[in-house]
């Protein structure tokens, strides 16, 4: 009933979850777990037997138990609707792992003594939770992204399957197929399907580290630079429409929503295309939400598609390269350039 794979001698607090069948909830709560000291080299147990799960340590996905104090994370149980704060959706074991762990596992990451009760450490818990692990949470306990009620009055239907294309997908294309060679003797059974375990709660737990590490190296920093530029933005236009990113444009958008505070007012973002001197410039139009492909102002309709010279004709504005046919963004050789592409898409 013992992991197979990797061979390497476990001494940390065994962990426990089912055998059989496994989805995306709790092979990522196995790989989370693992990601902090106390579990890294902690021996796993699949199976369902009261007994051997009564001895382990730890116990995600399995038990019939919710309670943090004796480390029991299951959220099958008749009556749990526990859910993470400032969320709707009633958790899996991933999410019930890492509302638990999740900053001991943030705080590891960003390193250099930071606490658990840091303030960005409570901003990328909010946030991986959100952008990560809340779709697991939803998919494994039958929550859809839209009312099916509302999307059948509306007449709705989907246009293709993306089943292949989640990671709940990912995690179940590992699992044996109902008419794979099974081995006679129970234990190498198992030790077959634990082997295909591991590679799963690999698999996901890559996807995680690596949103892990944008949102701690990349998204987080860029926090500063989005504040820095809000607090100016009515240098470039009274009513503070225009956002401007003097040095290097960095990602904006969810740093933007949450600076906003439910209160949109920029409709175009200015940026150099690169840090080199003479880089080009960009106009890129603020979307209505994060999501949303319907920009807040789009640039103006006769200069859609357009290029160089020909836009500049149209434009009367020198040194323009190009609009977007959606109108969602432009470009200009210049910094003056661009703020006249603002100011006349404004106007």
């Amino acid at each position: 009933m013992t992991e197979s794979a990797p061979k390497r001698l476990k001494t940390g607090p065994k962990i426990g979850t089912h055998n059989g069948h496994f989805h995306a909830d709790e092979a990522l709560a196995v790989h989370m777990l693992r990601m902090l000291p106390t579990y890294h080299d902690s021996p796993l147990i699949r199976t369902r037997d009261p007994d051997l799960l009564a001895a382990c340590h730890t116990v995600v996905d399995v038990g019939g138990e919710y309670d943090a104090q004796r480390n029991r994370y299951d959220h099958h149980q008749r009556g749990f609707t526990t859910t993470f704060p400032g969320r709707r959706t009633k958790l899996s074991s991933a999410g019930l792992v890492f509302k638990h762990f999740g900053k001991a596992i943030i705080a590891q990451k960003l390193g250099a003594g930071v606490p658990q009760d840091a303030p960005e450490v409570d901003l990328l818990h909010n946030k991986l939770y959100e952008s990560f692990v809340e779709a697991l949470d939803a998919h494994d306990n039958g929550i859809s992204v839209y009312d099916p009620a509302g999307i059948s009055a509306a007449g709705l239907e989907k246009r293709y399957s993306d089943g292949g294309f989640t990671l709940g997908a990912v995690v179940g294309r590992l699992n044996p197929n109902w008419n794979d060679k099974r081995p006679s003797d129970p234990d190498e059974a198992q030790e077959a399907e634990d082997a295909r375990f591991y590679k799963a709660s690999l698999r996901i737990g890559e996807e995680f580290e690596r949103d892990l590490d944008y949102y701690a190296t990349a998204w987080l920093p860029a926090r500063s630079v989005v504040q820095k530029a809000f607090d100016k933005r009515s240098e470039f236009d009274p009513e503070g429409r225009v956002l401007v990113f003097e040095g290097q444009s960095v990602p904006w958008k969810d740093h933007l929503y949450t600076l906003e505070d439910g209160k949109p007012t920029v409709l175009y973002v200015l940026y150099p295309e690169s840090t080199a001197p003479g880089a080009k410039w960009r106009i890129q139009c603020v979307p209505e939400s994060k999501d949303s492909f319907v920009s807040r102002k789009p640039l103006p309709e006769a200069w859609r598609g357009f290029r160089d010279q020909e836009l500049d004709g149209i434009s009367g504005i020198e040194g323009c390269v190009f609009v977007h046919a959606a109108g969602f963004i432009g470009g200009n050789k210049t910094f003056e350039g661009v703020k006249k592409m603002a100011v006349k898409a404004l106007a």
